[in-house]
């Protein structure tokens, strides 16, 4: 019996990895297309900025890091790195960690000082998104306030269903 789970595991993350491939290809199918649609409709407009879709951040997140790093001498330059994972009662999750290092295919958004990474795969799930700390009865959390990319998701903003 022992030797039927790690098939069944391989199985799993096989088909966990296939989903989470496709839904890339298809949130990047669809950003690709919209992005040439309004290409088309905007040609005689005016330059966007170089970068319409960065990852912001609110002052209340900006604040919170400043105090991580006040408090903690050992937390002093990490970065708030915002990944998407398959899960969730919505399909996919926002997760975040502090991390003291970045990856060759990062994206790095800074604001007075302190920094967010995220990386590409996940970048494409959160494009033109707004990251919060927010502090409610039952919790304190880092939170995405807004995802462009998101069609809806649960009520603590943790999870999300994607376009």
């Amino acid at each position: 019996m022992a030797t039927a789970s790690p098939p069944l595991l391989r199985r799993l993350a096989l088909l966990l990895t296939s989903r989470i491939r496709a839904n890339h290809l298809l949130a990047a199918s669809y950003s690709a297309s919209s992005h040439q649609t309004a290409a088309a409709a905007t040609a005689t407009e005016t330059p966007t900025p170089a970068e319409p879709e960065a990852v912001s951040m609110t002052d209340s997140c900006v604040r919170r890091l400043k105090e991580l790093h006040a408090n903690e001498p050992s937390a002093e330059g990490n970065m708030l790195r915002l990944s998407v994972e398959a899960g969730g009662c919505s399909g996919f999750q926002y997760t975040f960690v502090l991390d003291n290092k970045k990856n060759a295919d990062d994206r790095v958004f800074e604001k007075n000082g302190v920094k967010l990474v995220v990386d590409n795969v996940s970048y494409d799930f959160v494009k033109g998104s707004t990251v919060d700390y927010v502090e409610e009865l039952i919790r304190s959390a880092f939170v995405v306030s807004t995802n462009p990319s998101a069609v809806g998701g649960c009520s603590c903003k943790s999870s999300f269903m994607v376009k």
